[in-house]
């Protein structure tokens, strides 16, 4: 393709012509052609024609809104006109005579020149003074664009922190009774008060503020993990991984909590479970999360059930039940959403963001997520993750 000429600071031409090209083999041919037209009409002191290869200058033909190549735009004088399509010879001998009568027109009659807000006049500039002027728009925009990420990102986390706040208050409350009921249990009896401390009754408070403890913990995880995955590229480190051991190691982790509510936990995993590839860390914290919104959510003698099922050749699914109150049809799908909290929710312990996490650690791993509920029916939520396939070398 012929080479583009070097667009000028400023152009002082009566008329002035955009040519917009592709790198089609043909351009070459409608370029000259173009050319050749312009310079029977016309001597080259009276317009100037600028070639744009659309492919480098793509902005530039998102600011004239062209929808095909080739295209004439006259952008000088006013009004801006295009011709477009396989006849812009025809078009452009056509429209020639009337271009002319404008340009006398405005020789001969004097025009307003429109001022900057300094009240300095506007100079007619060619395609490079307008390709800047596009070129800083977008930055304007991008910049705009980073500005609201960066505000939206410190509202989001000014936001966890004050959840965080408040949502520590309890546990820590929780943890403080244990302790001193244990201190006061361990002084000598008052006159009056009998109560005293026994293997059973130290048991039970110590276990009451462990798991308080651990509450406690996780919410502190959970918030900074939000936090960073808010601002920083989600990553994983998948490696061959065996779900059935890594599920019965989290229940087990979490007896106590089962065993406060006298809750029955079952679990439905296969014998031939093929071993997946994931992140071990990261699925972890998937399945403690939506154990922890089990339990929460069960109430006392409920059931809980875990289970996998070997879906296709391709994937795994884990599927975590309960008898809870189950979820709206309407919020099923907004509970994935970072901060959402369905309203019976607002003044339990929590962030909303529990399951928003899971969603990312689950599409991180090209996996879905998702549930069943119904209203007092309980709810269940499923997850995919791949299945491990040894490369052949190994």
């Amino acid at each position: 393709m012929e080479a583009t000429p070097q667009p000028i600071a400023r152009s002082e031409a009566p008329l002035q012509l955009l040519l917009f090209v592709d790198k089609r083999p043909s351009s070459n041919e409608r370029i000259r052609q173009i050319r050749a037209c312009l310079k029977e009409l016309a001597s080259d002191d009276t317009y100037e024609l600028q070639v744009v290869d659309v492919s480098e200058q793509p902005h530039l033909a998102e600011h004239f809104k062209l929808v095909a190549t080739p295209s004439l735009i006259k952008i000088h004088p006013e009004p801006r006109q295009i011709l477009a399509g396989s006849n812009l010879i025809a078009q452009l001998e056509n429209w020639w005579s009337r271009w002319q009568r404008s340009i006398e027109d405005r020789q001969t009659t004097p025009q307003t020149v429109p001022l900057t807000e300094k009240g300095t006049p506007v100079e007619i500039k060619s395609i490079a003074h307008s390709a800047e002027v596009i070129r800083l728009a977008d930055e304007i925009f991008r910049f705009q664009r980073e500005k609201e990420e960066l505000q939206a990102q410190l509202q989001f986390k000014d936001h966890l922190i004050a959840m965080l706040a408040h949502d520590l208050r309890n546990p820590l409350t929780a943890v403080s009774i244990a302790l001193e009921t244990l201190e006061q249990l361990s002084q000598p009896p008052k006159e009056g008060n009998e109560l005293r401390l026994n293997p059973n009754l130290t048991a039970q408070l110590l276990r009451h503020a462990r798991n308080q403890t651990k509450a406690i913990d996780r919410m502190i995880t959970d918030i900074l993990q939000a936090a960073r995955d808010k601002s920083a590229e989600f990553r994983i480190q998948p490696e061959q991984l065996d779900l059935e051991k890594l599920c019965l190691e989290v229940i087990d982790r979490l007896h106590d909590q089962f065993a406060a509510k006298f809750q029955k936990i079952t679990t439905d995993i296969p014998s031939d479970l093929p071993s997946v590839y994931a992140d071990p860390e990261r699925v972890r914290q998937v399945i403690v999360n939506l154990l922890d919104n089990a339990i929460k959510y069960t109430p006392e003698h409920g059931a809980i059930e875990v289970s996998i099922l070997h879906r296709t050749t391709q994937k795994v699914q884990v599927s975590i039940c309960d008898n809870g109150p189950g979820i709206p049809h309407d919020n099923q799908t907004r509970i994935f959403e970072d901060s959402f909290r369905l309203k019976r929710d607002e003044a339990k312990e929590g962030y909303g963001i529990g399951l928003a996490l899971c969603k990312r650690v689950v599409q991180a791993h090209y996996g879905q997520i998702w549930v069943d509920s119904e209203l007092n029916h309980g709810s269940c939520f499923h997850f995919t993750l791949p299945v491990y396939r040894p490369s052949p070398s190994a």
